[in-house]
Formats: structure tokens, C-alpha cells, sequence
């Protein structure tokens, strides 16, 4: 399944050499191309894990430029972030959106959390509605951004681990 979704990457996922070409990058051209946020190490990946959750999380348009921008200061991997706003999609949106609603309504302890009689839905929408799903989606981000690095770094750590060990056996040679 790994080798699925990284064979779909290389396919569809701007090169280095795309981007040179391209006239709108130009002018930032020498920023966005260095090489340090192309590279996968250790550092670069959990950061772009986590930048590319909260930008797929909290901007509904634009994700993957965004993402690419915030990964200059940060210094993330662009790749690893403009994958990871994938997250969200047409069919994993509309369940995200709920959950972030029903968490927000219960840390804001919104016990009724539906249109009153005599009140209309646009009042329930800027009262209760609207910061509900707020303080849900920068809970949920927060979450997931922290469970994305935490556990992509480990990942990191555990595939560092099994190379070594691999090597180790290799230079061991064969049990006699």
C-alpha cells in the first residue's frame, strides 16, 4: 500500500525541474528551490507532516501553495506538506466539519446547541454554530498536527533502526 501511494506521488506531485520552469515561481524561485526543502530527513518530514495537517484542516481552498509558502519559514519539506493536505478531501471533509462542531460545542459546553423557537438560524449560526466549529477545527488541527509529527518522527526512527540493524547483519556474515 506504501509503495501505491509513493508511485502516485512521483507521478503527480510537481518536480524540482516543473517548478524551475515555471513562470509564476520565478521571482522566489531561488527561495522555494533550495534544496534543503526538497530533501527528506528527519527534521524536514515530521515538520511538513504537521504543517501540511493544520493547512488541510483550516483553509478549505488553496491548500497545497499554502502549505508550500509556510514551508519556507518553517523549513518543511514541501512534498511532505502538500501530500499531507490531502487529508482532507470531498468525502473525509463533511465528517471532519462534524466532529470539529460536536467537539467545539462540548468545550464551549453548549448544552442545547440547536435553533431555538423565535430565534432564526442565522443568529444559532454567528452565536453558537460558528464558534463551535471553530474552537473544534483548531482543537482537531492541534491534534492532529501533534499526532502527525509524533508519530511521522517515529516512523522516521523506526525505518532508521531496521536499516541499521539490516546492515549490521550483513556485516556480521553468516552464522557458522
Amino acid at each position: 500500500m506504501f509503495a501505491r501511494a509513493a508511485a502516485w506521488a512521483h507521478r503527480n506531485l510537481p518536480t524540482r525541474e516543473s517548478l524551475e520552469r515555471s513562470r509564476l515561481l520565478r521571482p522566489v524561485a531561488h527561495r522555494v528551490l533550495a534544496p534543503a526543502l526538497w530533501r527528506f530527513t528527519r527534521r524536514s518530514v515530521p515538520r511538513g507532516v504537521a504543517l501540511g495537517m493544520v493547512t488541510g484542516i483550516l483553509f478549505p481552498v488553496a491548500q497545497v501553495p499554502l502549505s508550500a509558502l509556510l514551508a519556507l519559514p518553517v523549513r518543511a519539506n514541501i512534498p511532505t506538506a502538500a501530500l499531507t493536505t490531502f487529508i482532507t478531501n470531498p468525502l473525509t471533509t463533511p465528517p471532519l466539519w462534524v466532529a470539529a462542531y460536536w467537539i467545539g460545542s462540548r468545550l464551549l459546553r453548549y448544552e442545547g446547541a440547536s435553533v431555538r423557537a423565535g430565534e432564526g438560524w442565522l443568529h444559532w449560526l454567528v452565536s453558537q454554530a460558528g464558534p463551535s466549529l471553530v474552537v473544534g477545527l483548531l482543537t482537531i488541527t492541534a491534534v492532529f498536527a501533534v499526532t502527525g509529527f509524533a508519530a511521522s518522527a517515529l516512523g522516521w526512527r523506526w525505518w532508521i533502526v531496521r536499516k541499521w540493524r539490516a546492515r549490521a547483519l550483513r556485516r556480521a556474515g553468516p552464522a557458522l
